[in-house]
């Protein structure tokens, strides 16, 4: 239990400091533990940078297993989700790619939870008569990343798209692919 704490107090020093903000008093202050808790769990940067990221592929498994008939729907709440109530681990993760670019040994940490999406993602656009299973999901995602990041740290952080808009992007991509969205 105390990692998990310890885990998500780095999520959010992270997205509202950046990588710079993160040590180990912070993540105490920010979990509101007696300072040298985290360095008891995390003795360095390497081992609270991996706590962090292994917490954030901890709570970033879901069920991608959308209604029938529902896709464009179900990618759009995802969306909405992530823009919403889902931004401080958004911000978080937008940090840890950047860093993983750096650092080789978050780099296949990184890569291991955005892989399992995208495999999940595969297998639901199969069954809804994707002829491309594994493209259409690089497309999809690539659609809900790029949405996402203007939504938060791009231009279109000014206005970001509400439910109806994603809806609307969502079934045009699906479209596009041939996918019944």
């Amino acid at each position: 239990m105390r990692k998990a704490t310890i885990g998500d107090a780095a999520i959010e020093v992270i997205a509202a400091e950046g990588m710079r903000g993160l040590t180990h008093r912070a993540v105490d202050r920010f979990a509101g533990l007696p300072p040298g808790s985290t360095s008891y769990y995390a003795r360095t940067r390497a081992a609270l940078l991996e706590l962090a990221i292994s917490r954030m592929i901890e709570l970033d498994e879901v069920t991608l297993d959308p209604p029938p008939g529902q896709l464009a729907e179900y990618v759009a709440g995802f969306a909405h989700a992530a823009i919403t109530n889902g931004r401080t681990r958004m911000l978080a993760r937008y940090e840890f790619a950047l860093e993983a670019t750096r650092r080789p040994e978050l780099r296949e940490a990184y890569d291991r939870g955005g892989l399992v999406i995208r495999r999940r993602c595969a297998e639901v656009l199969a069954a809804c008569g994707s002829a491309e299973p594994e493209r259409h999901a690089r497309v999809l995602v690539a659609w809900l990343e790029g949405t996402v990041f203007d939504a938060l740290a791009g231009t279109g952080s000014l206005r970001p798209p509400g439910l109806e808009e994603l809806t609307r992007g969502a079934r045009e991509v699906l479209a596009g692919l041939g996918v019944a969205g």
